[in-house]
């Protein structure tokens, strides 16, 4: 059975090309009241007409297990309601119920705030979150983290129109130039030290309570710019096509990983799962289905 395989400079090209968004996912944030109202599973369909690679894997059967799973529906394409269906649909809810098909597993999905996440997976409310999280040591503290499933790239996003900078030397040095960003985000934190002074309180920074916000604060002029990342920026340019467009070079590369509470048994078979969908390409197939083939606009 041919095998849906993605080529290394196909998936260079998916992430370059795409030069897509940046939700750029939080860090720790205080404890929030979390809503548990399931997403229906029913409203997340599997990927159709998909070949199922023709190969047999050593990975451990979860015997029909139930997996609390919870996700934001925030960050198109990987996890969002889809304007036209307004079905919860995406990248992960994809790749979480294939690893569970291979698993044995069933997932339960739970809707939560992004701020609420970390601190609800720690404290083991739900068995897996994910919300294109970026790995980092600081939150290494709190969850436990999955083997990356993908590697995306920060940009600058900024109105189709926009020609007063081109890098982020030149953002810094235009002083009445504002960058909007959600909290404790790692978009907040490379816009605050990796561009600007370092000093958390920039007022230069205009704080959104979601990447959403942030983005349509860009296309009304009420900031200049939005840092982006390679995961999901098609979404918002594919939508808005001729307000929103990418300046300069990749400024950093992240790495995405699925969050657990810490010591949970299920990391291995997750990241066993993984290691299989990039062995046989299914993890090409995902990102050609959602970074090419997706269209947010229809």
């Amino acid at each position: 059975m041919k095998q849906w395989k993605m080529p290394t400079f196909w998936l260079s090209a998916l992430l370059l090309f795409a030069m897509l968004f940046g939700a750029c996912t939080a860090a720790v944030s205080p404890a929030a009241p979390v809503d548990e109202g399931a997403v229906p599973e029913a409203a997340v369909p599997a990927p159709a007409a998909v070949e199922r690679p023709n190969v047999v894997y050593d990975l451990p059967d979860l015997g029909g297990r139930a997996v609390s799973a919870a996700m934001a529906n925030d960050y198109t394409p990987l996890q969002f309601i889809d304007p036209g269906t307004g079905e919860a649909v995406g990248w992960e809810y994809d790749a979480v119920t294939e690893i569970c098909r291979r698993l044995n597993c069933v997932v339960e999905w739970n809707n939560t705030s992004w701020d609420a996440m970390i601190p609800a997976i720690n404290a083991g409310q739900f068995d897996i979150g994910m919300d294109g999280i970026t790995i980092t040591e600081e939150r290494a503290q709190q969850v436990d983290f999955s083997a990356p499933y993908m590697t995306s790239q920060q940009f600058m996003l900024v109105r189709a129109e926009e020609d007063r900078f081109a890098t982020p030397a030149d953002f810094a040095a235009a002083t009445e130039l504002l960058v909007g960003a959600q909290p404790g985000t790692t978009g907040f934190y490379t816009a605050v030290y990796d561009i600007l002074d370092g000093d958390e309180a920039n007022p230069r920074v205009k704080l959104f309570d979601n990447f959403g916000a942030s983005v349509q604060a860009l296309i009304t002029g009420d900031v200049d710019m939005v840092l982006v990342d390679a995961a999901s920026g098609r979404g918002y340019i594919g939508a808005n096509p001729d307000r929103l467009k990418i300046v300069g070079d990749a400024i950093k590369s992240e790495d995405f990983g699925f969050i657990f509470p810490q010591g949970s048994d299920l990391v291995e078979p997750f990241n066993a799962a993984i290691a299989s969908m990039q062995e046989d390409g299914y993890d090409g197939y995902l990102n050609t289905k959602w970074f090419f083939l997706y269209d947010p606009a229809q």
